[in-house]
């Protein structure tokens, strides 16, 4: 996420995920390791929108063994409270962010699990008023309905705080074009995408690195930010992967004998880029250095020569010889 799909103060970022995947888990993490690198004032809330118990059980667990627990403010709607509950927490929630952030200068990362459960509230309340259903059985105003909520995220031109929103969507069926994905994706600022294919894979987290995007990522990183090569480095280690995904369906149909030095050089990029970048442990803590140093490390295998999205200078200063 820090890496090649940078969060901005004020972004709306939501992750689509699907059932069984390890969002929840991922989730914890975000909390467990997120920070702001000044030393302003960081509040974390979170809100449980239709969880079962043993969710609930596992966040509060993972959330007490945080060193951000103190930061931490939960509201809870379990799946056997009322539909109309599911409604009101995510409104009431941003409401006590908003004191947070605007009224004492905080900065806020509000997370919220799940936002299919308060679009299914949405739906029975809508049809529970005969109301005219549209796609899928969803009412026509869910959008607005959605966009009430997704775009209490943001700054306030003469404020010091920022209202950070991370809301999780499960997609139906793995279906991205669903409703609630599709509807979400147009009002926030990007997406974060578990992938099934790398949790088979044993990646965690699971992130489709090609399928996510942070539209705001370009306001917040490079020189004085992150770090001067962080723009460079990102272009080329999409670029790269990309490349390798392509060659690696190209190998199975020709066989890896059939594959130049050069692609096979794509190819181990490809698969260490999951095994040592994508893939990493519950409680391995990266920094914005650290994420990037692990790229050049991998980026290494390339020739120099070959790495033509970066620029020499910054080639000169980060590649790492082998």
């Amino acid at each position: 996420i820090d890496g090649l799909n940078t969060l901005i103060r004020g972004q709306k970022l939501p992750i689509f995920t699907g059932q069984g995947l390890p969002h929840n888990k991922l989730i914890a993490q975000i909390v467990k390791q997120s920070k702001v690198t000044t030393e302003e004032p960081f509040l974390i809330i979170f809100i449980g929108i239709g969880l079962l118990k043993d969710d609930v059980l596992f966040f509060e667990k993972k959330f007490k063994e945080s060193e951000n627990f103190q930061n931490v403010i939960s509201f809870i709607n379990l799946s056997t409270d009322p539909t109309i509950e599911r409604i009101l927490i995510p409104r009431v929630a941003l409401t006590t962010a908003e004191y947070f952030a605007f009224d004492l200068d905080m900065h806020v990362l509000v997370i919220l699990d799940d936002m299919t459960n308060y679009c299914e509230a949405i739906r029975e309340l809508s049809s529970a008023k005969e109301e005219i259903p549209g796609r899928k059985g969803f009412p026509g105003h869910l959008y607005s309905d959605l966009a009430s909520i997704y775009e209490r995220a943001g700054r306030i031109k003469g404020k010091k705080g920022s209202i950070t929103q991370i809301p999780v969507v499960t997609m139906p069926n793995d279906d991205i074009t669903h409703p609630i994905p599709d509807l979400t994706g147009y009002i926030t600022e990007g997406q974060l995408v578990l992938s099934r294919e790398l949790y088979k894979k044993g990646i965690y987290p699971p992130l489709d690195v090609l399928a996510s995007l942070s539209r705001l990522m370009k306001d917040g990183i490079g020189h004085g930010k992150t770090r001067e090569d962080h723009n460079d480095i990102f272009n080329q280690s999409i670029e790269l992967y990309s490349k390798s995904l392509e060659i690696m369906e190209l190998e199975s149909v020709i066989g890896e004998e059939s594959l130049s030095d050069f692609e096979r050089k794509i190819l181990e990029f490809g698969k260490i880029f999951e095994q040592q970048f994508i893939n990493q442990g519950y409680e391995e803590d990266r920094n914005i250095e650290k994420t990037l140093d692990i790229l050049w490390n991998i980026l290494s295998i390339i020739p120099p020569r070959n790495l033509t999205k970066i620029k020499h200078e910054l080639i000169q200063k980060y590649y790492i010889k082998k």
